[in-house]
């Protein structure tokens, strides 16, 4: 429990820093990319232009995010989320070459320009 207060801490202090710089959009798509990736991965479930191999690799995603258990420790400040976001980076990435750019876009419900950082910095996509 404290891991996650921690964790919820150090997350509402990034936001409410990119706030105060005034980078309003910055600190709403961080306030909202976590919930926006298990939205997409639960769309993507449910997508019939998903192949199967793809929707258990989603599965796979969710669980992890969702896991109390992790890799590096989610008290660790930077370091703690980084094997979550690197696990959804790849399960991105293979979602992208299996089912396309198009339906993971089709289903992202943030800011354009996140989805575009995350496909660029998964591999996903060429840098534009």
């Amino acid at each position: 429990m404290l891991i996650i207060a921690v964790t919820v801490g150090l997350y509402s202090v990034a936001v409410l820093l990119l706030i105060l710089a005034g980078r309003n959009v910055a600190a709403k798509e961080l306030a909202l990319l976590v919930p926006n990736l298990l939205l997409l991965f639960k769309d993507l479930l449910t997508d019939p232009a998903v192949p199967r191999g793809a929707r258990v690799l989603l599965w796979i995603g969710i669980v992890w995010i969702a896991s109390p258990i992790d890799l590096l420790p989610e008290f660790l400040p930077v370091l703690g989320p980084l094997d979550d976001a690197v696990f959804a980076a790849l399960v991105l990435r293979f979602l992208v070459r299996r089912a396309g750019e198009d339906v993971v876009r089709a289903h992202w419900r943030g800011e354009p320009s996140t989805i575009d950082r995350i496909l660029r910095v998964a591999g996903a996509r060429d840098a534009t």
